[in-house]
């Protein structure tokens, strides 16, 4: 059984996507520190300057090292400037008419939980749906596992029932250290592979790693195959 663990990012990239829908289970990492300015509470967009950044303002001041499920927003007066800034950049998009509306009412309803995890869980789980993913989504807060990065993460597949943890790429340099934490419960530790296809954007030239919201206002229906296409063989650690 394949797990992925991931942090809950802000309107995710596609590999971020592709990770979930290879896996049997995926675990929401949200019970680890915030990072600032983060893709935990930022992403990008394609605009006809390039890409750019939408941004979810959070509150920081006196609260080093809050856990992300705590993370609150500053207001909810920035999702009035943050829906215009989709609907200018994608309003001739394909299927912005499709999408747009129910888009807008997915991030309202979330932001007036004040709580950025809700926030990105909404929006994910708005997002797979578009890009036909099925995968079981279980926060990291609802099963109280311990421990520090490695163990933590080898704990979480082990409380699943995984024998395998697909890993995001940028995670491989501490797996490689914590690789005893996994061995000691069985787990092989494969990393993702993934080259980012090209697909018809509003501007040109392409521009790739934009939020995977490019792909489903660009392409509908078929963005889930053609996320799909940047996909490589897994590889193992070890």
């Amino acid at each position: 059984m394949i797990c992925v663990i991931s942090q809950p990012t802000f309107l995710p990239w596609l590999g971020w996507f592709d990770l979930a829908d290879q896996s049997d289970k995926m675990v929401v990492l949200d019970d680890v520190a915030f990072s600032k300015q983060s893709w935990q509470q930022r992403n990008q967009i394609r605009t006809q300057n390039g890409l750019e950044y939408l941004s979810v303002p959070v509150k920081t001041a006196g609260r080093p090292g809050q856990k992300i499920t705590d993370c609150e927003i500053v207001d909810s007066s920035f999702v009035v400037k943050m829906n215009k800034t989709i609907a200018a950049n994608y309003s001739k998009a394909r299927y912005f008419d499709a999408n747009y509306e129910e888009l807008a009412t997915t991030l309202s309803q979330a932001v007036s939980t004040n709580r950025l995890v809700e926030i990105n869980c909404s929006l994910i789980s708005w997002m797979a749906k578009k890009l036909e993913i099925t995968t079981p989504m279980i926060r990291a807060t609802t099963l109280g596992v311990g421990g520090e990065r490695g163990e933590h993460v080898a704990a979480i597949c082990q409380s699943l029932g995984a024998d395998q943890y697909l890993s995001p790429a940028g995670a491989e340099s501490y797996l490689v250290e914590d690789k005893p934490a996994f061995d000691r419960r069985g787990i092989m530790i494969f990393i993702h592979v993934y080259e980012h296809p090209e697909y018809t954007q509003q501007f040109k030239p392409f521009m790739p790693f934009a939020s995977a919201l490019d792909l489903i206002l660009n392409l509908g229906p078929a963005a889930g195959e053609v996320m799909r296409k940047g996909r490589r063989p897994m590889r193992p650690i070890g």
